[in-house]
């Protein structure tokens, strides 16, 4: 199939009449213009679609950091151990609580029988059960204080001192008031 030149040639010239190359230009222009809108349009889309990927992105990033344990937060196998922990210090305060509770109840026991000992000692009079001489009593006191005193008339009263001296004091037929022979007694007995 070859095309003869002249064919073409004729076919131009009978298509010039029909052909107007300003409502071309315009038709153009129109298609150019009509593309560089549509080309702005898919720009700004293209933008608003970068703009609204990074913000989806940043949101991502939120909800990763978040869906994140923090390591602060024990794992799984660490909690249910800490748990476990938890539950034998539990037991083992509740039997302490439980011990305690008992000693407590054995010391109130102990408390009442005492209170109870101590109403009856308080109630009685040991002095009127038993027929005590008061004055051997004060005797082995003064004795057991460092002072012994010598029983006939001259009145004198040995004084064991603190050092290991021993002392004799003699009641000269109370040529002293009471307190000063008992500052001499224990000036003696502290020496």
């Amino acid at each position: 199939m070859s095309i003869n030149i002249k064919d073409t040639v004729k076919a131009i010239r009978e298509m010039v009449p029909i052909i107007d190359p300003e409502d071309d230009y315009l038709t153009i222009a129109a298609a150019e213009e009509q593309m560089a809108l549509k080309q702005d349009a898919r720009q700004k889309e293209l933008h608003d679609a970068h703009a609204k990927l990074k913000q989806l992105a940043k949101v991502l990033e939120a909800a990763r950091v978040s869906a994140t344990r923090p390591s602060t937060i024990p794992s799984a196998e660490e909690h249910v151990a800490h748990m476990n922990d938890l539950d034998a210090t539990r037991l083992s305060l509740a039997k302490a609580i439980n011990d305690a509770e008992g000693a407590l109840a054995g010391k109130e026991a102990e408390l009442a029988r005492l209170k109870e000992e101590t109403r009856v000692l308080e109630t009685s009079d040991p002095a009127a059960d038993h027929d005590l001489d008061a004055t051997t009593l004060r005797l082995a006191l003064y004795k057991g204080l460092g002072f012994e005193p010598i029983m006939d008339k001259g009145g004198r009263m040995l004084v064991r001192a603190e050092s290991g001296d021993v002392h004799c004091l003699t009641f000269d037929d109370r040529k002293k008031s009471d307190e000063e022979y008992a500052n001499e007694l224990w000036r003696l007995a502290s020496s």
